[in-house]
């Protein structure tokens, strides 16, 4: 009953690390017409505070906020997000079954369709559809060993795995050599592919060793290596952000709408958030190299800001 509001709870930390830059814009605004209606900004400048040094100040304070956000609070959303997908996942129809990536390559564990029996599957190399060097031991409900099928490569697109190659050890120690194999499975290359689509369950150092281990199995580490800068460059997104929010309020302090300030910052977040969602979506297809699809906005919106802030006391 009270699951889905636990479930809930639980991945709104998750969420709210993926709004940042629009909580941080939209509250530098509202930071600032605040100072503008109670005329402090006048009072700052009367003692020498220009635009430029209340701009720097709230700059800096933003750039360490985000790094204590990476260090801080990533983790903690990260673990809410992994124990999100815990309790999801036991009352999903999968969980009887298990997949996960380290050092020795990718292993499998998983049960027969009617539950008489237990698969684990090791694979040393992992390409798109294709495992490689695959061992599948068969247990019983007992763990009692019943076959062990040995194969040098499988393609799974299906979950109707076809091994080649094949040689299958029984409990009574006979030996079949087979050039074919069909494994029944309850995964396939696609949903393996998408074994931690949602990295943001994992922390930055959990994020390090998965790249690692993808990289030891033959698996793409593309998106991982993508997360990780994503996560790096928040500090700096945030910084940028907040500059931009006290240049839209240094240039439109005549206004003295709420309601239009806020479309206004919205609409730039919306703005930013396409740049760095297409510059990503580049980094995946690979026709941007990793670093530039994630820095290549933060250099846009940083040229932006050096453009305005040369003009800043101006206003």
């Amino acid at each position: 009953m009270y699951y889905p509001i636990i479930l809930t709870i639980l991945n709104i930390p998750s969420i709210v690390f993926e709004i940042l830059p629009f909580i941080f814009l939209l509250g530098v605004m509202f930071f600032f017409i605040s100072l503008f209606e109670r005329d402090e900004i006048e009072l700052l400048r009367s003692h020498g505070i220009n635009n430029f040094k209340i701009t720097s100040i709230i700059s800096i304070v933003s750039l360490v906020l985000g790094i204590a956000i990476i260090i801080v609070y990533y983790s903690f959303s990260a673990n809410l997000k992994s124990l999100y997908l815990n309790i999801k996942y036991q009352y999903s129809s999968t969980g009887d079954h298990l997949a996960v990536v380290n050092d020795d390559g990718l292993w499998i564990k998983e049960n027969s369709k009617d539950g008489s029996k237990l698969y684990i599957i090791n694979a040393t190399n992992y390409k798109k559809n294709t495992l490689q060097n695959i061992i599948i031991t068969e247990l019983d409900k007992k763990y009692k060993l019943l076959n062990t099928i040995i194969a040098s490569k499988g393609d799974i697109t299906l979950k109707d795995w076809k091994l080649k190659e094949v040689k299958i050890y029984s409990e009574d120690r006979q030996t079949k050599n087979l050039s074919k194999y069909n494994y029944s499975s309850s995964f396939n290359g696609k949903i393996i592919s998408n074994l931690y689509s949602n990295l943001n369950s994992l922390n930055i150092f959990q994020l390090i060793q998965l790249e690692k281990n993808y990289e030891a199995i033959g698996y793409s580490a593309t998106e991982v290596k993508l997360h990780l800068n994503k996560i790096y460059s928040i500090p700096f997104y945030l910084t940028l952000t907040t500059i931009i929010g006290a240049l839209l309020m240094f240039k439109l302090n005549f206004i003295k709408s709420k309601f239009f300030l806020v479309v206004v910052g919205v609409l730039v977040s919306v703005v930013f958030y396409y740049m760095n969602y297409f510059s990503i979506l580049f980094g995946k297809n690979e026709t941007f190299p990793i670093l530039v699809s994630i820095w290549l906005p933060q250099v846009l919106i940083f040229l932006i800001c050096g453009l305005g802030l040369t003009k800043l006391n101006e206003n």
